[in-house]
């Protein structure tokens, strides 16, 4: 059974991790297209519909079969400082996904003045993140 929650937790993570890399990028043209009423209606939906219908559920799939493996295998951490620098990561990417949902709440109530240039720098975030927790992962380097 443990194998079957860990490919559901891969299979969330990366649909997570999609929102993740492509709700910042609607930002962009979100802020770099203000004065472009009919543009800016298209990808407030966009962005909408993307947190609503697949960033929540991903999300969500991602904690729950991630703690479900924790709850599983409580040994895991005995194995190594790979799992607290992981989870560490993983918290991180959480709170990087409650910020994306603020702002895009602002940006939907037009109430975000952030720029195109810092919505790009601030999609780079979950690109480091996920370097981190797939090196944890996978090589363990202690």
């Amino acid at each position: 059974m443990y194998l079957w929650i860990k490919a559901f937790h891969i299979i969330s993570v990366i649909s997570w991790m999609a929102v993740l890399f492509y709700l910042p990028r609607l930002f962009v043209y979100h802020a770099e297209n203000r004065e472009k009423k009919e543009f800016i209606s298209v990808v407030k939906v966009m962005e909408y519909k993307l947190h609503k219908y697949i960033g929540i559920p991903a999300f969500w799939g991602t904690v729950l079969t991630g703690g479900l493996m924790i709850f599983l295998n409580p040994d895991i951490f005995k194995t190594g400082g790979w799992i607290h620098i992981k989870l560490t990561a993983a918290f991180l990417l959480i709170a990087y996904y409650i910020h994306l949902s603020i702002i895009r709440k602002r940006l939907e109530e037009d109430r975000c003045k952030k720029s195109g240039k810092f919505f790009r720098m601030y999609n780079e975030i979950p690109t480091i993140l996920m370097i981190i927790i797939v090196i944890m992962a996978i090589v363990r380097p202690f």
